[in-house]
């Protein structure tokens, strides 16, 4: 614990050291969600064989935080740990509830009594860090100074080292059979058609079409028609 305290001090000690006037700058502050969302995507569209992070999937409760942004950072993520050969995720102990339905990234998790800023680092090369070190919505530090980075990566491993290896549990299996009723509901979600439209042609009222697309997300598990797609294809359902 005092060697994964230490690592955490020298990186933040190498933040401030990098920051500090007449050198250059520790990384470039990313303000504002589209810009945070982009800087996101090109993480994920450049990892290539290592994701280290600091995450707490329970820090944006009752935090004003729009959904689709949610959505797209946590799709941004498992896109990066899909493409990266190892992955070490270090998740505190309190979002330990969050996780029992089974980890929603690929790679390796461990558990820790608590994290020390939320953090991500892709091939040893960049970093982001929350600008208040606890959420990447609220403007994030984009680092690539390799003395930062090398310090927060020898922060990752400290803090690794001394965590619990958190074993994946499968969730339960998804019910196999679409409710019949909603089958042209589905295709005309995947179709991209608005609802008006889709109404008219299934022969529906405006309502009765909201209500059925409502029943599909719920036999999907999932308020999100950007995701009802996906989950719907890994149900065999497409």
């Amino acid at each position: 614990m005092a060697e994964s305290a230490g690592s955490v001090m020298l990186a933040r000690s190498a933040m401030n050291r990098a920051a500090t006037e007449g050198q250059r700058p520790a990384g470039r502050p990313v303000r504002g969600a589209r810009r945070i969302s982009a800087a996101l995507a090109g993480l994920a569209a450049s990892t290539r064989y290592e994701l280290l992070t600091f995450d707490d999937p329970v820090a944006s409760a009752g935090c004003a935080i729009p959904g689709p942004f949610l959505e797209l950072a946590g799709a941004c993520m498992r896109a990066a740990a899909e493409r990266a050969g190892e992955v070490r995720r270090i998740v505190p102990r309190h979002a330990l509830p969050r996780l029992e339905g089974g980890l929603p990234m690929p790679g390796r998790a461990r558990l820790a009594e608590a994290i020390p800023f939320k953090m991500i680092v892709v091939d040893r090369a960049v970093a982001a860090v929350p600008l208040d070190l606890e959420l990447l919505y609220n403007g994030l530090l984009l680092i690539r100074d390799p003395v930062v980075v090398q310090a927060l990566v020898r922060a990752h491993h400290a803090c690794w080292a001394a965590a619990e290896e958190l074993t994946y549990i499968p969730p339960p299996p998804p019910a196999s059979d679409l409710p019949p009723q909603l089958r042209p509901v589905l295709d005309a979600l995947l179709s991209g058609l608005t609802d008006e439209t889709a109404a008219t042609r299934l022969g529906m009222s405006a309502r009765t079409y909201s209500r059925r697309v409502g029943e599909l997300m719920a036999a999907l598990g999932t308020t999100s028609r950007f995701r009802a797609g996906a989950e719907a294809a890994r149900r065999g359902w497409v």
